[in-house]
Protein backbone atom coordinates (compact mmCIF):
# COMPACT_ATOMS: atom_id res chain seq x y z
CA UNK A 1 0.00 0.00 0.00
CA UNK A 2 2.81 2.40 0.95
CA UNK A 3 4.63 1.53 -2.26
CA UNK A 4 1.50 2.29 -4.28
CA UNK A 5 1.08 5.68 -2.58
CA UNK A 6 4.75 6.39 -3.15
CA UNK A 7 4.40 5.66 -6.86
CA UNK A 8 1.31 7.90 -7.12
CA UNK A 9 3.14 10.69 -5.31
CA UNK A 10 6.17 10.41 -7.55
CA UNK A 11 4.03 10.56 -10.69
CA UNK A 12 1.64 13.34 -9.67
CA UNK A 13 3.45 15.30 -6.96
CA UNK A 14 3.77 18.42 -9.15
CA UNK A 15 0.00 18.48 -9.75
CA UNK A 16 -0.74 17.82 -6.09
CA UNK A 17 1.54 20.66 -5.02
CA UNK A 18 -0.04 22.96 -7.60
CA UNK A 19 -3.56 22.17 -6.40
CA UNK A 20 -2.53 22.72 -2.77
CA UNK A 21 -0.90 26.05 -3.62
CA UNK A 22 -3.94 27.18 -5.64
CA UNK A 23 -6.27 26.29 -2.78
CA UNK A 24 -3.98 28.05 -0.33
CA UNK A 25 -3.79 31.14 -2.53
CA UNK A 26 -7.57 31.29 -2.89
CA UNK A 27 -7.95 30.96 0.87
CA UNK A 28 -5.52 33.83 1.45
CA UNK A 29 -7.31 35.94 -1.15
CA UNK A 30 -10.66 35.45 0.54
CA UNK A 31 -9.26 36.53 3.91
CA UNK A 32 -7.28 39.56 2.69
CA UNK A 33 -9.19 42.88 2.70
CA UNK A 34 -6.60 44.89 0.83
CA UNK A 35 -8.29 46.80 -2.07
CA UNK A 36 -5.75 45.58 -4.61
CA UNK A 37 -6.10 42.03 -3.43
CA UNK A 38 -9.87 42.38 -3.64
CA UNK A 39 -9.55 43.40 -7.30
CA UNK A 40 -7.36 40.40 -8.00
CA UNK A 41 -9.84 38.22 -6.12
CA UNK A 42 -12.75 39.57 -8.17
CA UNK A 43 -10.89 38.89 -11.43
CA UNK A 44 -9.86 35.42 -10.30
CA UNK A 45 -13.31 34.41 -9.14
CA UNK A 46 -14.86 35.95 -12.26
CA UNK A 47 -12.50 33.97 -14.49
CA UNK A 48 -13.18 30.83 -12.49
CA UNK A 49 -16.93 31.37 -12.77
CA UNK A 50 -16.65 31.89 -16.55
CA UNK A 51 -14.63 28.73 -17.04
CA UNK A 52 -17.02 26.80 -14.79
CA UNK A 53 -19.98 28.10 -16.79
CA UNK A 54 -18.43 26.99 -20.09
CA UNK A 55 -17.77 23.49 -18.78
CA UNK A 56 -21.26 23.36 -17.31
CA UNK A 57 -22.79 24.33 -20.65
CA UNK A 58 -20.72 21.71 -22.44
CA UNK A 59 -21.79 18.99 -20.05
CA UNK A 60 -25.38 20.28 -20.16
CA UNK A 61 -25.42 20.20 -23.99
CA UNK A 62 -24.15 16.63 -23.93
CA UNK A 63 -26.83 15.71 -21.44
CA UNK A 64 -29.51 17.42 -23.54
CA UNK A 65 -28.34 15.57 -26.64
CA UNK A 66 -28.59 12.28 -24.78
CA UNK A 67 -32.06 13.20 -23.52
CA UNK A 68 -33.17 14.25 -27.02
CA UNK A 69 -31.89 10.98 -28.44
CA UNK A 70 -33.79 9.06 -25.79
CA UNK A 71 -36.93 11.11 -26.43
CA UNK A 72 -36.67 10.51 -30.17
CA UNK A 73 -36.49 6.79 -29.51
CA UNK A 74 -39.52 6.99 -27.22
CA UNK A 75 -41.40 8.96 -29.88
CA UNK A 76 -40.54 6.36 -32.51
CA UNK A 77 -41.73 3.57 -30.22
CA UNK A 78 -44.95 5.46 -29.45
CA UNK A 79 -45.49 6.09 -33.17
CA UNK A 80 -45.14 2.36 -33.87
CA UNK A 81 -47.50 1.50 -31.04
CA UNK A 82 -50.01 4.07 -32.28
CA UNK A 83 -49.71 2.71 -35.81
CA UNK A 84 -50.33 -0.81 -34.54
CA UNK A 85 -53.34 0.36 -32.52
CA UNK A 86 -54.78 2.18 -35.54
CA UNK A 87 -54.25 -0.90 -37.70
CA UNK A 88 -55.93 -3.09 -35.10
CA UNK A 89 -58.77 -0.57 -34.84
CA UNK A 90 -59.31 -0.59 -38.60
CA UNK A 91 -59.18 -4.39 -38.70
CA UNK A 92 -61.55 -4.57 -35.72
CA UNK A 93 -64.10 -2.29 -37.44
CA UNK A 94 -63.82 -4.31 -40.64
CA UNK A 95 -64.27 -7.63 -38.88
CA UNK A 96 -67.16 -6.29 -36.81
CA UNK A 97 -68.81 -5.09 -39.99
CA UNK A 98 -68.35 -8.52 -41.55
CA UNK A 99 -69.87 -10.20 -38.48
CA UNK A 100 -72.83 -7.81 -38.53
CA UNK A 101 -73.37 -8.50 -42.22
CA UNK A 102 -73.27 -12.24 -41.67
CA UNK A 103 -75.74 -11.96 -38.79
CA UNK A 104 -78.27 -9.87 -40.71
CA UNK A 105 -78.62 -11.97 -43.87
CA UNK A 106 -79.30 -15.64 -44.47
CA UNK A 107 -77.29 -16.06 -47.65
CA UNK A 108 -74.51 -18.67 -47.62
CA UNK A 109 -71.32 -16.68 -47.02
CA UNK A 110 -67.79 -17.98 -46.57
CA UNK A 111 -65.29 -15.54 -44.99
CA UNK A 112 -61.96 -15.30 -46.77
CA UNK A 113 -58.77 -13.26 -46.80
CA UNK A 114 -57.10 -11.67 -49.80
CA UNK A 115 -53.54 -13.01 -49.84
CA UNK A 116 -52.22 -11.24 -52.93
CA UNK A 117 -53.22 -8.67 -55.53
CA UNK A 118 -52.35 -8.17 -59.18
CA UNK A 119 -52.95 -4.49 -59.90
CA UNK A 120 -52.81 -2.64 -63.19
CA UNK A 121 -54.79 0.07 -64.95
CA UNK A 122 -57.14 -2.38 -66.64
CA UNK A 123 -56.64 -5.86 -65.13
CA UNK A 124 -57.10 -5.80 -61.36
CA UNK A 125 -57.39 -9.24 -59.74
CA UNK A 126 -57.05 -10.61 -56.22
CA UNK A 127 -56.12 -14.03 -54.87
CA UNK A 128 -58.25 -15.40 -52.02
CA UNK A 129 -57.35 -18.12 -49.53
CA UNK A 130 -60.40 -20.29 -50.26
CA UNK A 131 -60.79 -22.73 -53.13
CA UNK A 132 -62.44 -25.87 -54.44
CA UNK A 133 -62.02 -27.61 -51.08
CA UNK A 134 -64.47 -25.09 -49.55
CA UNK A 135 -66.87 -25.41 -52.47
CA UNK A 136 -65.81 -22.23 -54.30
CA UNK A 137 -66.65 -22.12 -58.01
CA UNK A 138 -66.00 -19.64 -60.83
CA UNK A 139 -68.76 -17.06 -61.10
CA UNK A 140 -69.42 -16.70 -57.37
CA UNK A 141 -69.59 -13.07 -56.13
CA UNK A 142 -66.94 -11.68 -53.77
CA UNK A 143 -68.09 -8.94 -51.41
CA UNK A 144 -67.21 -7.10 -48.23
CA UNK A 145 -69.57 -5.70 -45.63
CA UNK A 146 -69.55 -2.45 -47.63
CA UNK A 147 -70.37 -3.82 -51.06
CA UNK A 148 -69.34 -5.79 -54.14
CA UNK A 149 -65.65 -6.52 -54.68
CA UNK A 150 -65.64 -8.79 -57.72
CA UNK A 151 -66.36 -12.23 -59.18
CA UNK A 152 -64.46 -15.51 -58.84
CA UNK A 153 -62.65 -16.22 -62.10
CA UNK A 154 -60.77 -19.46 -61.42
CA UNK A 155 -60.10 -21.85 -58.54
CA UNK A 156 -57.48 -24.28 -57.32
CA UNK A 157 -57.75 -26.64 -54.39
CA UNK A 158 -57.04 -23.98 -51.75
CA UNK A 159 -57.08 -20.63 -53.54
CA UNK A 160 -59.21 -18.63 -55.94
CA UNK A 161 -58.59 -15.70 -58.26
CA UNK A 162 -61.26 -13.03 -58.53
CA UNK A 163 -61.68 -10.28 -61.07
CA UNK A 164 -62.50 -7.09 -59.22
CA UNK A 165 -65.06 -4.56 -60.43
CA UNK A 166 -62.04 -2.51 -61.53
CA UNK A 167 -61.29 -4.93 -64.35
CA UNK A 168 -62.17 -4.14 -67.98
CA UNK A 169 -63.17 -7.76 -68.61
CA UNK A 170 -65.92 -7.67 -66.01
CA UNK A 171 -69.27 -6.25 -67.13
CA UNK A 172 -72.22 -6.39 -64.77
CA UNK A 173 -75.91 -5.62 -65.00
CA UNK A 174 -76.74 -3.11 -62.29
CA UNK A 175 -79.73 -0.97 -61.43
CA UNK A 176 -80.66 2.26 -59.72
CA UNK A 177 -82.10 1.30 -56.34
CA UNK A 178 -84.43 4.33 -56.42
CA UNK A 179 -86.23 3.77 -59.71
CA UNK A 180 -85.14 0.21 -60.68
CA UNK A 181 -83.62 1.33 -63.99
CA UNK A 182 -81.04 -1.15 -65.31
CA UNK A 183 -77.76 -0.62 -67.11
CA UNK A 184 -74.40 -2.22 -67.91
CA UNK A 185 -71.55 -1.23 -65.60
CA UNK A 186 -67.90 -1.63 -66.52
CA UNK A 187 -64.41 -0.35 -65.69
CA UNK A 188 -62.98 1.88 -68.44
CA UNK A 189 -59.43 1.90 -67.07
CA UNK A 190 -59.99 5.04 -64.98
CA UNK A 191 -63.46 4.87 -63.44
CA UNK A 192 -66.56 2.74 -63.01
CA UNK A 193 -69.28 3.75 -65.44
CA UNK A 194 -72.76 2.70 -66.50
CA UNK A 195 -72.68 3.01 -70.29
CA UNK A 196 -75.29 3.93 -72.90
CA UNK A 197 -77.86 5.29 -70.47
CA UNK A 198 -80.68 7.18 -72.25
CA UNK A 199 -80.95 10.79 -71.15
CA UNK A 200 -84.58 10.14 -70.31
CA UNK A 201 -83.53 7.74 -67.54
CA UNK A 202 -83.80 9.37 -64.13
CA UNK A 203 -80.35 9.20 -62.56
CA UNK A 204 -79.32 11.74 -59.89
CA UNK A 205 -76.10 12.34 -58.00
CA UNK A 206 -76.01 10.21 -54.86
CA UNK A 207 -78.35 7.50 -56.18
CA UNK A 208 -77.45 4.04 -54.86
CA UNK A 209 -76.45 1.48 -57.45
CA UNK A 210 -76.89 -2.25 -56.76
CA UNK A 211 -76.50 -5.41 -58.82
CA UNK A 212 -79.59 -6.35 -60.76
CA UNK A 213 -81.52 -9.57 -60.30
CA UNK A 214 -81.68 -9.93 -64.08
CA UNK A 215 -77.89 -10.34 -64.13
CA UNK A 216 -76.65 -13.70 -65.33
CA UNK A 217 -73.73 -13.50 -62.90
CA UNK A 218 -75.12 -12.17 -59.63
CA UNK A 219 -78.61 -13.45 -58.80
CA UNK A 220 -79.13 -11.23 -55.73
CA UNK A 221 -78.90 -7.44 -55.18
CA UNK A 222 -75.50 -6.43 -53.77
CA UNK A 223 -74.58 -2.77 -53.13
CA UNK A 224 -72.07 -1.44 -55.64
CA UNK A 225 -71.75 2.33 -55.13
CA UNK A 226 -73.34 5.71 -55.66
CA UNK A 227 -73.69 7.99 -58.67
CA UNK A 228 -70.84 10.51 -58.51
CA UNK A 229 -71.15 12.22 -61.89
CA UNK A 230 -73.41 12.28 -64.97
CA UNK A 231 -71.56 12.88 -68.21
CA UNK A 232 -73.33 13.65 -71.46
CA UNK A 233 -71.95 11.71 -74.41
CA UNK A 234 -71.07 13.40 -77.68
CA UNK A 235 -74.21 12.12 -79.39
CA UNK A 236 -76.38 14.08 -76.98
CA UNK A 237 -78.71 11.11 -76.70
CA UNK A 238 -76.98 8.99 -74.06
CA UNK A 239 -75.37 9.63 -70.69
CA UNK A 240 -72.33 8.08 -69.05
CA UNK A 241 -73.02 7.51 -65.34
CA UNK A 242 -69.93 7.60 -63.10
CA UNK A 243 -70.04 5.31 -60.06
CA UNK A 244 -68.09 5.72 -56.82
CA UNK A 245 -67.86 2.19 -55.34
CA UNK A 246 -68.76 1.57 -51.73
CA UNK A 247 -65.69 -0.64 -51.31
CA UNK A 248 -62.19 0.37 -52.33
CA UNK A 249 -61.37 -2.96 -53.92
CA UNK A 250 -57.65 -2.21 -54.21
CA UNK A 251 -57.20 -1.91 -50.43
CA UNK A 252 -59.75 -4.38 -49.04
CA UNK A 253 -58.27 -7.35 -47.15
CA UNK A 254 -61.14 -9.37 -45.67
CA UNK A 255 -64.04 -10.50 -47.84
CA UNK A 256 -66.94 -12.93 -48.15
CA UNK A 257 -67.67 -15.32 -51.00
CA UNK A 258 -71.37 -15.67 -51.75
CA UNK A 259 -71.97 -19.36 -52.38
CA UNK A 260 -74.46 -18.76 -55.18
CA UNK A 261 -74.15 -19.01 -58.94
CA UNK A 262 -76.18 -17.34 -61.65
CA UNK A 263 -77.96 -19.23 -64.39
CA UNK A 264 -75.24 -20.70 -66.60
CA UNK A 265 -77.50 -21.16 -69.63
CA UNK A 266 -78.64 -17.56 -69.37
CA UNK A 267 -75.08 -16.47 -68.84
CA UNK A 268 -73.95 -18.03 -72.11
CA UNK A 269 -76.41 -15.86 -73.99
CA UNK A 270 -75.27 -12.55 -72.49
CA UNK A 271 -72.18 -10.42 -72.93
CA UNK A 272 -70.09 -10.89 -69.80
CA UNK A 273 -66.84 -12.37 -68.68
CA UNK A 274 -68.02 -15.74 -67.36
CA UNK A 275 -65.39 -18.42 -67.63
CA UNK A 276 -66.93 -20.73 -70.23
CA UNK A 277 -65.80 -24.30 -70.21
Amino acid sequence: MFKLLSNVWNQFKEYVVLVILVILSLSLLTQNNNPQVQKVRAVAFGSFATITSVFYDLFNITQLKNENSALRQVNAELMMQLSMLREQGILNRELKGMLELKDTISFPLIPATIVSKSLSITQNTVTINKGIREGIKPGMPVLSYRGLVGIIQSCSENFSIARTIKNVDLKLTVKNEKNRLNGIMKWDGEKLVIVDVPRTFDFDLGDRIITSEISSIIPVPIPVGIVSNIEEEKTGILNLIHIKPFEEVLSVENVFILMMLGNVEKNNLELNFYNRK
